[in-house]
């Protein structure tokens, strides 16, 4: 029974999290293919000032949303107060300046973001300042990121 239920519970986690033991080759690869799991969404394994997170790639995202419960242990400092639209409704924010964001490859810095006190999953959307900075194209159910 115990068998039963890992082996369930294994394919639960890959349905959501296809991405979840991402490999990057060595050699300074330039690309990155994501599968898109099972609601349509592309998750992502990565770190903010080398803590682990998972990014949700989200293009309708501004900015780096990082929810507020994260922000301590990824040391991200509170800056001044502003107001988020989000797909919920607006919401209360302060921003930040992320030191460093690292997807696969790609290492960005001193990247505009903000902390959400509204978003309770752990989670963190990797919003357009960040995905600007690569080329993306999306193909059978996977998205391939590239530097430009």
């Amino acid at each position: 029974m115990a068998l039963l239920w890992w082996a369930f519970d294994d394919y639960l986690e890959r349905r959501e999290f296809p991405n979840r033991n991402l490999a990057i080759a060595e050699g300074g690869s330039t690309e990155l293919v994501l599968r898109r799991n099972h609601v349509g969404q592309y998750l992502a394994p990565g770190t903010i000032n080398g803590g682990p997170v998972t990014f949700l790639l989200d293009t309708g995202a501004t900015q780096v949303s990082v929810p507020e419960h994260l922000a301590d242990d990824l040391g991200l400092q509170p800056g001044r107060r502003g107001r988020a639209l989000t797909a919920n409704g607006p919401v209360d924010i302060r921003h930040t300046l992320i030191p460093e964001v690292a997807l696969g490859p790609f290492v960005l810095r001193n990247v505009s973001g903000h902390i959400n006190p509204g978003m309770t999953s752990d989670q963190v959307l990797l919003g357009m300042s960040v995905l600007k900075h690569l080329d993306f194209a999306q193909r059978e159910g996977q998205l391939i990121l590239t530097l430009p």
